[in-house]
């Protein structure tokens, strides 16, 4: 069944391949890209979907719309020491080219007014434009399909501070906004998830730069600044949080366990900010999202190989793809 989907990024590196996977699946119809401060400046986020559209051979066909360009109530935090420019040192020559004039979050809301019921959102960035949403539109939270939101870790390490994950640390009082919404919410967290069944090491790169299309070096290259960080702080290959959580939207059939869970992120403690708190169903607590707990980690690679496969032609060149 195809699914309309609108990707809300903070376009860096496994998020350009969430991106590549909206726009390659055949399952998926995307209908926009709206961004969020979150990994990198806005206008290198603007650069890296438009060069993502086109490694896809698909720029102009998907709309580009500038989201918030801070959390709710604190100063913007990068994740450049992590990713660099978040395409690898590519670029591209972006005469023509710009977002849209609509807001990210206008945008949102109207695309889900104008089809209640219809799209899934996969929010793989910091949650503020979704927050932004469900405060400017009451009727938001009901007329989303369903919620994939990349964030946190299952009541474990996190990778920003010992605590937390980056988009939930970013914005933590975005997320308590969203998980109290009563929206329908799929969690793919980042441990034990991402670090168990979303790593591609030394044999999977080197499966993917055989592929040999422009798909997959551009892939290569997207992902080689956070291996080297990877690799850095003991994460032996490129870590694909965020085309997962495309993934399982589309293919449900990756998930090999799920659970019902109480999810409260917390907002108020400098020492714990962004900390998932995720109850299992044994605390009386009504639970608000499901999370993914396990995945067919071999069928999401082989997924991504499918889609790297793809005989595309970049629309515009991209410098530095090799």
């Amino acid at each position: 069944m195809t699914r309309r989907i609108i990707i809300d990024t903070d376009t860096a590196q496994d998020d350009c391949i969430a991106l590549l996977v909206g726009l390659l699946d055949p399952d998926s119809t995307l209908e926009a890209i709206t961004m969020v401060a979150g990994n990198v400046g806005f206008a290198r986020q603007v650069h890296n979907a438009f060069m993502t559209l086109s490694a896809a051979d698909r720029l102009g066909d998907v709309p580009v719309h500038l989201g918030c360009e801070r959390p709710l109530t604190r100063e913007w935090i990068s994740a450049e020491n992590v990713h660099g420019d978040g395409a690898g040192g590519m670029h591209m020559d972006l005469a023509g080219l710009a977002p849209e004039s609509e807001h990210g979050v206008d945008a949102l809301v109207r695309l889900v007014s104008e089809n209640p019921g219809e799209i899934d959102v996969v929010a793989i960035g910091p949650l503020t434009n979704i927050a932004m949403a469900i405060v400017k539109d009451s009727t938001f939270a009901e007329n989303v399909r369903s919620l994939t939101i990349m964030g946190g870790s299952n009541n474990g390490r996190g990778n920003i501070t010992a605590a937390a994950e980056f988009n939930f640390f970013v914005d933590p009082e975005a997320a308590v906004t969203v998980f109290g919404s009563g929206m329908k919410i799929t969690v793919v967290p980042w441990a034990p998830l991402t670090l168990n069944d979303a790593v591609f090491g030394a044999d999977k790169l080197a499966q993917i730069a055989k592929i040999g299309t422009p798909l997959a070096r551009f892939f290569t290259k997207v992902c080689a600044a956070t291996l080297d960080f990877d690799e850095s702080v003991g994460i032996f290959g490129t870590t694909h949080p965020d085309s997962l959580s495309a993934a399982v939207l589309l293919h449900p059939e990756l998930i090999t366990s799920v659970s019902d869970y109480n999810v409260q992120v917390e907002a108020s403690s400098d020492l714990t900010r962004g900390y998932s708190a995720m109850s299992w169903g044994v605390h009386d607590l009504e639970p608000n999202a499901q999370v993914v707990e396990s995945v067919d980690s071999e069928g999401f690679f082989d997924l991504i190989c499918k889609l790297l496969s793809a005989p595309t032609s970049p629309y515009r060149e991209i410098a530095g793809l090799l």
